[in-house]
């Protein structure tokens, strides 16, 4: 039996049910001319073996559809909001719509958005995120998306290194050495990291460059507190309570994303711990309201909006005979939350 999968073919499901590839196709494709009782075998057996009709083919002979589908890991994280508005904004000035989809950090839950809009025959997918440290995972994505880009369709990718396609890539290992060097330059020896979910790229990035501003001060990172929980503001919350726990020493917590920090520094207040006088805090992303944050965050700024904008560009333009790459930068943003140790 032909195993499901993106190399399952239509002939496959037409062998199984005994008919034609042209009689099958127009049965998965609702056409006329099969009879209900041939088309309802058809489709059984296609949802037996698991089979996602190609709709590379059909794109090229029906034409892609003027949508750009847009893959987040959640939808109402800022990050991600502000990401959406880049891309949306100039979808708007291209004339085209943008279908946002959620994937929830889950990597099987992702290739199934990418596959559902594949088979919606989107022209462009935008897939914004930190990839994933399983290998498997990220081959599964890779090998769809190459597929569709095979045959017309255009992709790019935000954060994500291994995906074969056209790519934003966030200065995320800068960012967190600078981060933790502000700190350092600040005196703070004792210092904690709020790491989110251990799984992702982007933690392993940031965390890669907390560790390397930490040697360059003698330190190492494997004598810190580094609590791993969801990458979302109530694992902020759930970090906190376990260093003011267990680690009653620290005087400063990085926090991998401002959504995090966020989480930080609202259990910090409930608790009265004084910020920065008693602890200082930082983020990561500068999200529209850090600077509205009391005390105000410190964080590292990505240019969230311009990366949407610029990861639409490079799926618009012409296939190159590579993978483009565009680095974002990074700027320290000094805020409120962070001053010397006391």
């Amino acid at each position: 039996m032909p195993k499901p999968g993106p190399g399952l073919r239509l002939i496959d499901v037409a062998q199984r049910a005994g008919v034609s590839i042209a009689t099958a196709s127009r049965a998965l494709a609702g056409r006329e001319g099969v009879s209900e009782e041939v088309a309802n075998r058809v489709r059984q057996v296609s949802r037996e073996l698991g089979y996602v009709a190609n709709p590379f083919a059909r794109t090229l002979a029906g034409g892609a559809s003027p949508t750009v589908g847009l893959i987040v890991h959640q939808v109402d994280d800022p990050y991600f909001s502000e990401i959406a508005g880049g891309v949306i904004q100039l979808a708007d000035e291209q004339n085209l719509l943008v279908q946002i989809c959620h994937s929830g950090r889950d990597p099987d839950h992702e290739l199934r958005q990418i596959r559902n809009l594949i088979a919606q025959r989107v022209g462009v997918i935008i897939v914004a995120g930190s990839g994933y440290g399983d290998p498997h995972a990220e081959a599964l994505a890779k090998e769809v998306l190459a597929g569709y880009q095979d045959t017309g369709g255009r992709v790019a990718v935000i954060g994500r290194h291994a995906l074969g396609t056209d790519a934003v890539l966030p200065d995320n290992e800068a960012g967190g050495r600078a981060l933790t060097a502000h700190l350092i330059d600040l005196g703070h020896r004792r210092i904690a990291v709020v790491a989110g979910t251990p799984g992702l790229n982007t933690v392993i990035d940031r965390l890669a460059g907390v560790a390397a501003a930490l040697r360059d001060a003698g330190l190492s990172l494997a004598d810190m507190p580094v609590v791993h929980t969801d990458f979302v503001r109530e694992g902020g919350r759930v970090a906190t309570e376990k260093i003011l726990r267990d680690h009653p020493e620290v005087t400063a917590i990085v926090a991998l994303n401002d959504a995090m920090a966020m989480g930080v520094l609202a259990t910090l207040r409930e608790r009265g711990i004084d910020v920065p006088g008693r602890m200082s805090v930082v983020g990561f992303d500068d999200v529209s309201v850090a600077a509205d944050l009391a005390p105000s965050l410190t964080t590292i700024r990505l240019p969230m909006t311009d990366m949407g904008r610029m990861a639409l560009e490079l799926a618009l333009k012409p296939k190159a005979g590579r993978p483009r790459r565009r680095a974002t930068g990074h700027q320290l943003i000094v805020r409120d939350s962070t001053g010397p140790v006391l």
